[in-house]
């Protein structure tokens, strides 16, 4: 895949002729052009010299982008380098403009005086207002120049429609000034038929609608160039044990550089000596700062807050965690939205169509009987007030302002089309372990049937080997006991079954009742036991030597604190929850009861998940929560998948969405996110579709005989700006948008605007003693210990504490949390 920068794009019919051009080029498999960005993706093999050719012979220019192995830093690409020089147009348009509406309206409609040398001489008013309107032409000269090049190469665009109705307006005008020379008894009224002003108007009104749109283009792309800015300049290495300052993109991997309090990390890495508080909020959107300690990474552009830290470049340039997400965005702006199709196709056609209206409204008036100044001014109208650019900007306006406040809040979508597909969700199959619980079990029984001390020498040996979580939890609880695992061999593993091994010439096994009973005989008291625990949410694991069980050792992964009220709201939106796991029936649908879900399937292997994906895709629009190695093929079968951020890098390579935190509660606003951009893009498109349905037969006059409905070309020229500037507002809307504070509510999967807010209450304490930011995370972490606590928000700098209270809790509560850390609260 291949990106280039295309110049001399001005339209959507610009952007659909480029990708119209590529896409026929032998070699080239898919091709996606964005306005928006001024960019294009090519998939294929061809060569850029090839691509570059074929564009410059239908006008436009391209040249392929730095290679995404390289750092993408400089934020300079998306400066917004229009604005100004379009303002400075269109002020000095407005100038000449002001004059020549005086001229024109001024004096032939309403009277208002002249200066002498034009006074009583209809010519040489006709002759000020033609230079007046050849000085706006000359200063707005790039639509005809533009406009001329495009129709020369057989791809007509916005330009080529205003070029047109503004020659057509200045042609005629002449024309009929010419007439006015030849009986000056008839040049006073002949004057009612110049429309100069008209042909001036509409350049000056195409320029403000031209202004306004590159405005909002920047703005677009705020987040993105916000992102790009965080990236540190320099970094600090430790060369031989100098110190040594040299740029960011010179530290290569296994680099020891230097971070000092209150400055950013340069690159990604693993700390090496020091302790400190990491603000990572730029990348994560979390406010609260990580501890990092030796054997802790760090994320480039996150700022070091306390302590002194010496660390180990890891990943540099290009791959850095910023770096990728930098990507992602880009990549979402990039690609195109399926729903953004049909806009395209109608893109793709709409100028030649609308050059066709123009020129059939302009035969039908005069055969009807009109005047050719009527006729003409009818076919300018629809020539201006026609606009694709509404059409263009709808869908990647959105999305690339969608994916800015993804970023922000670290949630990361690939491509629009997954942006797209994640709002269209319906059902929500989770992993257990890592996504609804912590993924981090632990020892919660032993019970042997003899001796403990056979039951935990042959359960460490055997899982000495394991890579199962499950398997951890067991390997630390021996640690923890002193217990020193002996040697085995033959060891085997069975996924989604248990282990075997020989251990002192004894054959051993461990694993799930269906594959212990292979081994040993397993009584019913056993059998009881283990369904009491399974009733739990306990998982029993049992162990055998030499055809006899010895027991079996109990373990529960702890559920995440967000967990249950991720699933609720999920179920509020409409959307199904299913819970996929290995665990055995009775422990699946206990831990299913804790959490909310709407079903549970259980005793799934890990190569059976893609099956079960499969057949829930059948049901409706799936999405797939995970974030293990054994879950990447159920993320790439579902419609949707969704990666937890602290997963794997294969399951997240494997995912549609990546969720930089490990919360599942991002999940429904990833969720309402998608849906909201929908929204906006659905509406943008009905605006633009029904603007242009309804100003075109408006413009050429279909509502004169019944309505004696009339539009000028200037009025044509203001409704175009109009229509583009709606389009434009709303969708710069969505920066109000906010992922974690709205309720998530409708039966039918919608996110409804007016559904009524959760009901909160907002207390401040002033507390004294808090220096740092351990301390305002220490003070933050007792309070919303408390039941009836939302959230807390701990301020060193202004000495108080903002708590939000989900229901009333009374301040001696709330103030014995804060004490019991060490800290004083003040009246």
């Amino acid at each position: 895949m291949t990106q280039y920068r295309v110049t001399g794009m001005t339209c959507a019919a610009c952007s659909a002729r480029v990708e119209q051009t590529v896409s026929t080029l032998p070699g080239v498999e898919k091709c996606t052009v964005s306005l928006l960005t001024n960019s294009m993706t090519v998939e294929g093999d061809i060569a850029p010299d090839v691509i570059a050719s074929a564009l410059s012979r239908v006008g436009f220019g391209a040249a392929p982008m730095q290679g995404e192995s390289e750092p993408k830093k400089s934020p300079d690409r998306l400066e917004d380098d229009a604005t100004r020089p379009l303002l400075r147009r269109l002020l000095v348009s407005l100038g000449f403009l002001a004059v020549l509406m005086y001229l024109s309206m001024g004096h032939t409609m309403w009277g208002w005086p002249l200066p002498a040398f034009l006074a009583h001489n209809p010519v040489a008013v006709g002759l000020a207002q033609l230079l007046l309107t050849v000085i706006v032409m000359v200063i707005n000269q790039r639509f005809f120049i533009h406009g001329a090049k495009s129709l020369l190469h057989g791809a007509p665009n916005m330009d080529t429609l205003v070029a047109l109705g503004s020659s057509a307006a200045f042609v005629y005008s002449t024309y009929v000034l010419f007439t006015m020379t030849a009986d000056p008894t008839t040049a006073m009224a002949g004057l009612h038929d110049l429309y100069f002003e008209s042909g001036a108007m509409i350049l000056s009104l195409i320029t403000f609608g031209k202004m306004l749109e590159a405005r909002s283009k920047g703005r677009t792309t705020d987040a993105l160039r916000g992102l790009m800015e965080l990236a540190p300049r320099t970094a600090t290495l430790l060369v031989e044990g100098e110190e040594r300052t040299v740029p960011a993109e010179q530290v290569a991997v296994g680099d020891i550089f230097l971070v000092r309090p209150g400055e950013s990390v340069p690159v990604d890495g693993v700390v090496l000596e020091g302790e400190s508080a990491v603000d990572e909020s730029a990348l994560t959107g979390e406010s609260v700062p990580v501890d990092k300690g030796v054997g802790d990474t760090v994320s480039a552009a996150t700022l070091n807050q306390s302590g002194y830290l010496r660390c180990r470049a890891t990943r540099v340039g290009g791959e850095t965690t910023l770096s990728q997400i930098i990507r992602m965005v880009e990549n979402a702006a990039a690609t195109k939205a399926p729903i953004a199709k049909i806009a395209d196709k109608v893109a793709g056609v709409f100028v030649p169509v609308v050059l066709g209206i123009a020129l059939v409204t302009v035969a039908v008036w005069l055969l009807c009987g009109q005047t050719v100044g009527f006729a003409i001014a009818r076919g300018i109208s629809v020539l201006v007030i026609s606009c694709p650019c509404a059409l263009a900007l709808a869908t990647p306006m959105a999305i690339m302002v969608g994916s800015g406040i993804g970023a922000r809040h670290g949630v990361l979508f690939k491509t629009a089309a997954s942006l797209e597909q994640t709002g269209r969700t319906q059902i929500v199959a989770l992993d257990k372990t890592g996504t609804i619980t912590a993924g981090q079990p632990q020892v919660t029984d032993v019970i042997p049937v003899d001796s403990e001390a056979d039951l935990l020498a042959v359960a460490c040996a055997l899982e000495q080997n394991s890579e199962h979580p499950l398997g951890a939890a067991v390997r630390h609880y021996g640690q923890g006991r002193g217990i020193t695992p002996a040697a085995v061999t033959d060891f085997r593993v069975l996924p989604g079954n248990g282990l075997t091994a020989t251990l002192d010439g004894a054959s051993v096994a461990a694993g799930n009742r269906e594959f212990i009973g292979r081994y040993a005989t397993v009584s019913p008291d056993t059998e009881r036991t283990a369904s009491a625990l399974a009733e739990e949410g306990k998982t029993p694991l049992y162990f055998a030597a030499d055809g006899r069980l010895l027991g079996m050792i109990a373990v529960a992964d702890r559920m995440k604190e967000d967990s249950p009220a991720a699933i609720a709201q999920l179920k509020e939106m409409g959307i199904r929850v299913v819970m996929l796991t290995g665990d055995n029936r009775r422990t699946a649908e206990a831990i299913g009861r804790q959490a909310g879900v709407d079903e549970v399937i259980a005793d799934v292997l890990p190569q059976d998940k893609e099956e079960h994906i499969r057949r829930l895709m059948e049901q409706g629009a799936t999405a797939m929560v995970g974030d293990g190695i054994n879950d990447a093929p159920a993320l790439t079968r579902a419609h949707t998948g969704i990666a937890i951020g602290a997963g794997t890098d294969i399951a997240m390579d494997a995912a549609d969405v990546v969720l930089m935190h490990s919360r599942l509660t991002d999940v429904p606003a990833a969720i309402h996110l998608s849906r909201a951009v929908l929204r906006n893009i659905r509406l943008n498109l009905f605006w633009a579709f029904f603007y242009n349905a309804l100003g075109i037969p408006l413009a050429a006059g279909v509502f004169i005989p019944l309505f004696g409905w009339q539009l000028s070309p200037m009025f044509g020229a203001a409704a175009m700006c109009l229509s583009s500037f709606c389009v434009m507002t709303n969708t710069l809307r969505l920066n109000l948008f906010r992922m974690h504070s709205e309720q998530l509510h409708n039966h039918h999967g919608c996110c409804c605007d007016h559904c009524e807010e959760e009901k909160t209450m907002e207390k401040t304490i002033k507390v004294e003693g808090m220096m740092c930011a351990h301390c305002e995370a220490h003070v933050k972490e007792a309070l919303e210990g408390i039941p009836g606590v939302a959230s807390a928000v701990a301020d060193r700098l202004s000495g108080t504490t903002t708590v939000t209270l989900a229901e009333d809790v009374e301040d001696t509560v709330l103030r014995a949390a804060i004490e019991t850390k060490g800290y004083k609260t003040l009246d």
